[in-house]
């Protein structure tokens, strides 16, 4: 899809949410720097780019629209492109030292580092088996101290590790949020809100319920 095309196809939804909920959080998925642009000017509070880096201009326009910016690893995928055999000495490794070196270069340009997410982007540019790597080890991204997005409704590597169809992975999803929220993931890009909702809600009180000593 062409630059004209997305922004003929999103530009006018994000200006129309905007003035009817202006206190609604709008995030636009862009990796082009002038989808971002127009996007930002139309009222859009955060830019998610999911590929990666592929257009490095993006984060100036963060940077000039004060609008928050999600640095992911898409392992150098063009966009719109799906893995082949993608290979990593040490996926979580890579993963880590790439989104933090993003971050790093838009705080640079001038993107507040209180505006940025990192993203591990489950199935961008890795495998089923890497993609559940990135899950189990997510704890090492979220110890960076750059607050973690992540995204992994419905996802490849979830269905092909429990052998199911999209339409059939809501209880896998559930499963692997609740599992990233616990390693210290903090956003969350779900599809079903209200199973998310009471799932993190639940990895929450676990998880405040350990700093409780029972004997005072």
């Amino acid at each position: 899809m062409s630059a004209v095309a997305e922004i003929d196809r999103v530009a006018g939804l994000v200006a129309a949410v905007r003035e009817r909920h202006p206190d609604v959080v709008i995030s636009v998925d862009a990796w082009r720097a002038e989808v971002g642009e127009v996007v930002a000017q139309a009222g859009a509070d955060l830019l998610n780019d999911a590929w990666g880096g592929a257009d490095p201009r993006l984060a100036m326009v963060a940077a000039r629209h004060r609008t928050g910016l999600v640095c992911a690893h898409a392992g150098g995928l063009p966009p719109r492109t799906r893995p082949h055999r993608p290979e990593y000495g040490d996926v979580m490794r890579e993963v880590t030292a790439y989104v933090t070196d993003q971050a790093e270069r838009a705080v640079a340009q001038g993107v507040s580092q209180h505006s940025i997410l990192v993203d591990p982007a489950h199935d961008f540019g890795k495998n089923t088996w890497q993609s559940l790597e990135v899950t189990r080890r997510l704890g090492e991204l979220a110890g960076t101290g750059w607050p973690v997005l992540v995204a992994v409704a419905d996802k490849d590597f979830i269905g092909e590790t429990l052998g199911l169809p999209v339409g059939q992975r809501a209880e896998g999803t559930i499963a692997t949020l609740a599992v990233c929220a616990w390693l210290g993931a903090r956003v969350f890009r779900v599809h079903d809100v209200p199973a998310a909702r009471e799932a993190l809600t639940a990895v929450a009180e676990l998880g405040a319920s350990q700093s409780v000593n029972p004997a005072l």
